[in-house]
């Protein structure tokens, strides 16, 4: 008898063993920003490389962080590619998405749960944010049918009523959060600290690190800040870098492309898609990405220093090690 106890003791703790190292217990999931899918000679095949890897590293669900694709049938193409990724898929609003739209069409057109949201997966919460607003010292507005291209201080708002949402949406979680937005946290949004103070009030309150990640695009480059505990995480575009001067694109394609991509001119694009896959888990986070090179004339070609104002100037999403 006593030997059949220990056997079944023995097998209950190596069960436990292996289960508490099991794989499973962490989370993986692909993300990617600023496609601009329509507007870039190769877009569809930029973003079929993303499902395609999305799908053979089984994450758990997808994500992208804005100025994705026009809801036009011409763009359709897009839409079908991203849904050739099986499991579950997130958006997030960009400025650009707003050139033609009013939100809410485009949060129909991309079936989106909202302009902000949240939603869990595993022992995470994630939150999705909209920074897409005016704000002329009197008013908020969102964007819409490109009415954002105003004096930059009136611009890259989270609204009131998304902040107290905000602050019921986290306290309503005990998981870690992490948080998506289209415009930077730390350096792009002009309200961004007022966000931040949100959520280093709220792992104040929860008394744990439980905000520990933030991801933002838009300024198609890439880096890692850590602010009072939180990490914030630009990611590159996954098409090209805005340089808003001439780049010589007429060397680097031939003038059929030049012409019906215009973006081009005042662009430097990257030789492949730029995108990332990240794991979590009670640890911290991995963030393996991807790395190019710039198309040729290069910036170093064109005589550019290596960042545009204070973002860097790469053609690449670097890794990461992120403790928690």
């Amino acid at each position: 008898m006593k030997t059949i106890l220990f056997n079944i003791w023995a097998i209950c703790t190596l069960c436990c063993l292996t289960a508490c190292n099991e794989p499973g217990n962490t989370l993986k999931f692909a993300i990617a920003s600023d496609f601009h899918a329509a507007d870039v000679p190769d877009g569809k095949e930029r973003l079929a490389a993303f499902i395609e890897t999305a799908n053979q590293e089984k994450v758990d669900f997808i994500i992208e962080l804005g100025d994705f694709c026009r809801l036009d049938s011409a763009s359709q193409v897009f839409r079908n590619e991203w849904n050739g990724f099986a499991g579950d898929k997130y958006h997030v609003i960009g400025n650009h998405d707003m050139d033609r739209y009013t939100p809410e069409e485009y949060i129909t057109g991309m079936q989106m749960p909202g302009r902000y949201y949240s939603f869990d997966k595993g022992d995470f919460h994630f939150i999705v944010l909209d920074g897409n607003n005016l704000y002329d010292g009197k008013a908020y507005t969102h964007y819409s049918k490109a009415n954002y291209y105003v004096n930059p201080k009136m611009r890259a708002f989270v609204d009131p009523e998304q902040m107290a949402w905000l602050k019921k949406d986290l306290q309503s979680t005990d998981k870690r959060c992490v948080l998506f937005s289209h415009q930077s946290i730390e350096l792009f949004m002009n309200n961004g600290a007022d966000v931040r103070r949100i959520l280093e009030d709220e792992n104040k309150r929860a008394g744990f690190k439980k905000v520990v990640l933030a991801f933002s695009g838009h300024n198609h480059s890439n880096y890692t800040k850590v602010i009072n505990g939180i990490t914030y995480m630009q990611i590159n575009s996954a098409s090209y870098v805005w340089i808003g001067k001439s780049t010589q694109t007429n060397k680097r394609y031939p003038k059929e492309v030049n012409d019906k991509y215009r973006l081009l001119s005042r662009s430097i694009t990257y030789t492949k898609p730029l995108y990332a896959i990240v794991t979590l888990s009670d640890k911290g986070a991995t963030v393996k990405g991807v790395k190019a090179e710039f198309m040729p004339p290069t910036p170093k070609d064109l005589n550019l220093n290596d960042s545009i104002g204070v973002f860097p100037l790469t053609s690449s999403i670097e890794d990461a090690e992120i403790e928690f």
